[in-house]
């Protein structure tokens, strides 16, 4: 493997990272921080890139002129969309589930059947697509045999952005220490006087929008379909449970380091060998730390 083959792997391997990472921040604060097995998760990521698609609709008819910069209308609104949906969907059916695992898999898997069959009434069964803005299309070629896509530059760039601005609200403000108090002791949190019940909806609604941002990222790179948001849960609870629970810093560094190695090993051996050997890993990396890398460390 040359330097040029290495560099565009490791560049794609990034690129699915950013993808993964996205979808995992959104599972981390649901999953991770509230114990929320959310399995209409990918149709929460599927309404992001809807929401995108109309947006793009909207302007190719109303703005065309100003398709270049649509997509700072449509991420806000895909994230808009997803928060605003996923604070409901917390105040009038998952809330019913707290503390009750399985019941919140099974409710949430019927709900992502219900949003999948509802988009595929809406928008039809077949694909659609956005354009790509002028200024995203092409690539960066710092040599004549290596090219680099600038839509997934700026999906990577995007990413960071998300992922700071995630950290830097659940860890350096105050509505992150009340989310941390929540997850760590709910009755004392509520006992000191914090809202426990608007806690648990803002922060699943955070969830939710984040992955509406992956949606509307997503379209980027893809055509989306009603089934579209199954290509990446299986893969995000994965980051997730193998980075450390409640971990952040293991939900990144888990995404890269599974991104990564499917991509190697896609280049090596066929897609579904690379499948089969990622899991296997993890399973094994699990067994002997069944907490995950980076699991937070308690008193006993």
């Amino acid at each position: 493997m040359n330097l040029d083959i290495a560099a565009m792997q490791l560049f794609n391997g990034i690129s699915l990272f950013s993808i993964l990472l996205l979808m995992a921040i959104g599972l981390a604060v649901v999953f991770g921080l509230m114990g929320v097995i959310n399995m209409a998760h990918g149709e929460l990521m599927a309404m992001g890139a809807y929401t995108t698609y109309l947006v793009s609709v909207a302007f190719q008819r109303w703005a065309p002129g100003w398709m270049d910069v649509y997509l700072f209308a449509a991420i806000p609104l895909a994230f808009l969309a997803a928060f605003a949906f996923g604070y409901l969907l917390e105040r009038g059916f998952i809330r019913w589930f707290y503390n009750r695992p399985l019941d919140t898999l099974l409710a949430t898997w019927g709900l992502s059947l219900i949003l999948q069959q509802t988009y595929r009434s809406v928008f039809g069964a077949q694909e659609v697509s956005v354009p790509l803005a002028s200024w995203l299309s092409g690539a960066w070629e710092p040599t004549p045999d290596l090219q680099f896509p600038l839509n997934r530059i700026f999906i990577l760039g995007l990413t960071l952005l998300v992922a700071v601005g995630v950290y830097l609200l659940l860890y350096r403000s105050a509505w992150g220490l009340r989310v941390r108090a929540v997850t760590q002791n709910r009755a004392m949190a509520g006992a000191v006087g914090i809202n426990t019940r608007r806690v648990d909806a803002l922060t699943f609604a955070l969830g939710s929008g984040l992955a509406g941002i992956a949606g509307c990222v997503f379209t980027m790179i893809g055509s989306t379909n009603p089934g579209t948001g199954q290509l990446y849960i299986v893969d995000s609870f994965i980051v997730v449970v193998f980075g450390g629970v409640q971990s952040l810093l293991g939900t990144a560094f888990s995404g890269l380091a599974i991104a990564q190695s499917q991509t190697t090993l896609e280049y090596l051996m066929s897609g579904s060998m690379a499948k089969v050997t990622i899991l296997v890993l993890v399973i094994l990396v699990l067994y002997f730390r069944p907490n995950g890398l980076f699991a937070n460390k308690t008193r006993g």
